[in-house]
């Protein structure tokens, strides 16, 4: 006699799966605030509408500019004077 139904040993066997990721890293670093958040994405999308190039734009935004005094990603993030010093020097 055969029995195609598997033994209740097997069924108890088989692991559980876990109901979350259990090799995500957990996110500690300090988000942005929600301005903060818009000032860098205005002044990368003022960025890449002058350079046309991500790699130029990154270059920009990443290299200390002795002009601004300080990266500009970080001077548009910090402050919304940031931010408009950073439009003026990319409208030239």
């Amino acid at each position: 006699m055969s029995d195609e139904t598997p033994a209740p040993e097997a069924e108890a066997a088989a692991p559980e799966k876990p109901g979350y990721k259990r090799f995500r890293r957990p996110f500690n670093a300090p988000r942005l605030d929600p301005q903060a958040a818009e000032r860098q994405g205005k002044v990368a999308s003022l960025a890449f509408d002058k350079f046309k190039d991500f790699a130029k734009v990154k270059d920009f935004m990443n290299t200390h500019d002795d002009t601004l005094g300080g990266r500009p990603i970080d001077l548009a993030v910090a402050s919304p004077e940031g931010l408009a010093a950073v439009q003026e020097f990319l409208a030239k």
